[in-house]
């Protein structure tokens, strides 16, 4: 176990904290969890972004093939001009998924996107930096970090 239930709580507060911190100003987020488990970790920041953050909060859902990303879904059609895009996912490997789903959200010219991943890994492929980390790990190419979702409840991260 690289993150228990508690320290994984602990970690998604102090990152809505950071989100809230950052985007004091803004009058809106919008907060895309990419399927499965990102939007599980993006329900989560935007209940602790309720008691903190002035501003409103949307969350909406994204689903595709992480092997093969063609086709980029949105759970419901959002408009993105001129909005801080927050774009969240469960663990940021290479950057491969984050960039391919941002390509359905650039279309629509946002003023600013945002990542947010409980935990990172050091093996960037693609120009994707995340932006709010719970914990980052270095791991070999062969190890994989797992993120326990349980009804909703993020549970851990556990090294595999």
């Amino acid at each position: 176990m690289i993150l228990d239930k508690a320290t994984a709580d602990k970690k998604l507060r102090r990152m809505a904290l950071e989100v809230a911190e950052r985007n004091f100003q803004v009058s809106e987020i919008i907060l895309i969890g990419i399927k499965e488990n990102g939007i599980f970790i993006a329900k989560k920041i935007e209940e602790y972004l309720r008691d903190i953050y002035e501003g409103s909060v949307k969350v909406v859902s994204l689903a595709m093939n992480k092997k093969n990303p063609g086709n980029i879904v949105l759970s419901e059609q959002v408009d993105c001009r001129n909005k801080v895009i927050l774009l969240v996912d469960d663990v940021a490997n290479s950057g491969r998924t984050m960039l391919y789903a941002l390509k359905p959200l650039l279309e629509q010219f946002p003023s600013q996107v945002q990542t947010l991943a409980l935990v990172a890994r050091t093996h960037r492929q693609f120009p994707v930096e995340v932006n709010y980390a719970g914990l980052s790990v270095s791991t070999t190419l062969l190890q994989t970090i797992v993120v326990d979702v349980v009804e909703g409840e993020v549970m851990g991260a556990r090294l595999i």
